[in-house]
């Protein structure tokens, strides 16, 4: 058997501890307080999450057992009733939370409105009539494919709150994708709009669903919003604008109660080739999960306005704009469009004229941001910004640091978060005014999360050493299975280490027991023998002054395995010259030792990325290896990033 350890080579030492005014505020006091708690709900998690879940959410009916575990199917706070859109409106209706901002909307040509929670119980409780007068009720389908309007929240609670199973797909998709998600779930309502604006261009989307609806025998319906006005297809008997529907509904809906393990939505892990994985989540597991990250993570107070800039079509849009968010009570600051429209400073213009305190973004924005360069950010204050968040991927310390001192002045915890799709909320994180915080670190498990970094034998590694990163535990948000395929389940998530729900990722911990996401397993490299994990790469690459961004694939070599060919774009005003990349190979050897230097490095003006930020590395790997682009590539963001680097070639 070969060895499957992953060699990790950080070298990232320093450390900020919280400041005494954050910590004197912050929801969780002390470092003693998290032990304590942390220690309750690994060695009792079903006393834990049996007072959590009592005390956190508004039951119908009592639940009579926390978990029923039977690996690898989890059933959590069984025998109890509620209701998930009740537990993220009606319990706010009757305080002062009413007249609060629940959304304050933007769009991308600048337009504002702002709604309270009285309002969106109102258009949700609208809304839900209109899914019951369609026939639209308990597990059925509705698929929402909408820009990010409120509309969108709309959508997601009224399904919620007649039982309906949402899907969200992603703005971004083609008619493809749209199709195959549908015809996998057979959602009879489709939710969408004529449009929507992106970078100052209307995304025809209304279009793109008549496309896509020729081959999906199930859908009935089609609610459109009207959005930018652009002209649309209206098929008779089949399509409504949402507008007319709404005329002569009741304001008021009984929301209905489910049972804690009622399907609350399937979303679709964006694959590049094959059939989308459906990850199903439930009610009141998923629901408990997000609302208690998000108070403890975000540190959520009265007065806060949070913005996180995922679309609605992912998981953290699910978990961490809609669902934990509100079930707290907070205000949600929703953006349509792009980062740099009209300019690369408009995330820093909403921050400062909507008094943003919590932003919550991707390493891929931080460092286009770094790109943009800083004179985009001195131009305005933030400084109503008390707390920064990271999420989608591991954020390299040199973005961290710019993030910590350009946008955060030094004076804004940064929440660098672990989670995924499949683990519907954070399951690694720090906790502001408790975690020091080490730069590209993930730090220490949230409450109830059991991790581990094993070898290919599932045994734990030692401290230092790089392996697979794993789950031992189950936990309320888990996923329950994949839609219409529990074999693949169980293959996926729990064949790797038996009995035990493998990530995907790889990891290491450190001396201080703090968890460094070092990429996908799938993204690990084999260079002379050696595992290498492209994060630790890419982190070396753009802690050199020049570079803005890097990606590292590996291509087929006889001598070494794997050939390591690296992707650099460079910073504003920098020029790509042969004597830098020498430099760049140098630095790389420098930071990490003389195995991980880069054999080939290609300067790119642009990487292929997903709308939502991704690097696409298997177009990478395919330009890299000289062979054609496979798969799927309606996410790709600029189709022109791919043409000019196989013209490079």
């Amino acid at each position: 058997m070969t060895d499957q350890t992953i060699t990790s080579v950080s070298r990232e030492h320093r450390k900020f501890r919280p400041s005494a005014e954050f910590k004197a505020q912050a929801n969780l006091g002390s470092e003693a307080a998290y032990k304590k708690l942390y220690a309750e709900s690994v060695n009792s998690p079903e006393k834990f999450w049996g007072r959590q879940a009592t005390e956190q959410l508004v039951w119908r009916k009592p639940f009579t057992k926390v978990l029923d575990w039977k690996s690898p199917h989890a059933k959590w706070f069984v025998g109890g009733k509620l209701n998930v859109s009740e537990n993220c409106l009606d319990r706010h209706l009757g305080t002062y939370r009413e007249n609060k901002a629940a959304l304050i909307f933007e769009g991308e040509p600048g337009d504002v409105r702002t709604i309270t929670y009285k309002q969106l119980h109102f258009h949700v409780c609208r809304l839900a009539h209109i899914f019951e007068n369609m026939g639209v009720g308990a597990g059925d389908r509705v698929a929402i494919y909408l820009p990010m309007i409120p509309e969108a929240v709309m959508a997601m609670l009224a399904c919620a709150r007649v039982g309906a199973i949402h899907t969200v797909i992603f703005g971004g998709f083609s008619a493809e994708a749209i199709k195959d998600r549908i015809n996998d779930c057979k959602a009879k309502l489709v939710i969408t709009a004529d449009g929507g604006w992106r970078r100052g261009k209307v995304i025809e989307l209304k279009a793109n669903v008549d496309k896509a609806i020729e081959g999906t025998p199930t859908v009935q319906t089609v609610i459109v919003v009207k959005r930018c006005g652009n002209p649309v297809t209206m098929v008779e008997g089949r399509d409504v604008w949402w507008r007319e529907a709404w005329e002569g509904a009741p304001n008021t809906h009984k929301a209905k109660a489910f049972d804690s393990e009622h399907p609350l939505f399937i979303l679709y892990t964006s694959g590049s080739t094959g059939k989308p994985k459906g990850v199903l989540h439930t009610s009141a597991g998923y629901l408990l999960g997000t609302k208690l990250s998000a108070h403890y993570v975000f540190d959520l107070k009265e007065n806060d306005r949070y913005f996180c800039s995922a679309d609605i079509g992912w998981i953290t849009g699910h978990s961490y704009v809609v669902y934990g968010l509100l079930a707290n009570g907070a205000t949600i600051f929703l953006y349509e469009g792009a980062p740099n429209q009209p300019e690369a400073d408009r995330f820093w213009q909403m921050i400062d004229r909507h008094g943003i305190t919590i932003l919550y973004t991707a390493p891929t924005a931080i460092r286009a941001f770094m790109r943009w360069g800083d004179n985009y950010v001195l131009r305005h204050h933030l400084t109503s910004l008390r707390l920064l968040g990271s999420v989608g991927e591991p954020i390299n310390p040199e973005a961290w640091m710019w993030y910590y001192n350009m946008i955060g002045k030094k004076r804004c915890p940064i929440v660098d978060t672990w989670w995924q799709t499949e683990t519907g909320a954070i399951m690694i994180t720090p906790l502001p005014g408790i975690t020091p915080l080490k730069p590209g670190s993930g730090t220490w498990p949230f409450f109830g999360v059991v991790a581990k970094v094993v070898d290919e034998h599932g045994k734990e590694v030692p401290r230092n050493t790089g392996g697979k990163l794993v789950l031992t535990k189950p936990w309320p948000s888990m996923l329950r299975t994949l839609w219409g395929d529990d074999d693949r389940y169980q293959k996926a998530y729990w064949s790797e280490v038996p009995g035990v729900y493998f990530t995907g990722d790889g990891a290491r911990q450190d001396k201080d027991g703090y968890f460094w996401i070092v990429g996908r397993i799938d993204d690990v490299l084999n260079i002379s023998g050696h595992r290498i994990g492209t994060a630790e790469i890419e982190s070396a690459l753009v802690s050199h002054p020049s570079v803005a961004e890097a990606a590292a694939v590996g291509r087929p070599d006889e001598l070494k395995g794997q050939s390591l060919v690296v992707f650099v774009t460079l910073k504003s005003g920098q020029t790509p010259s042969d004597e830098l990349k020498e430099q760049l190979r140098n630095h790389v050897g420098k930071e990490i030792g003389s195995l991980a230097k880069p054999d080939h490095i290609r300067f790119a003006a642009g990487l292929p990325k997903t709308r939502s930020g991704k690097i696409m590395r298997r177009i990478l790997k395919e330009i890299a290896g000289g062979g054609a682009i496979k798969g799927d590539t309606t996410t790709l963001e600029d189709f022109s990033v791919v043409a000019s680097l196989q013209q490079e070639e």
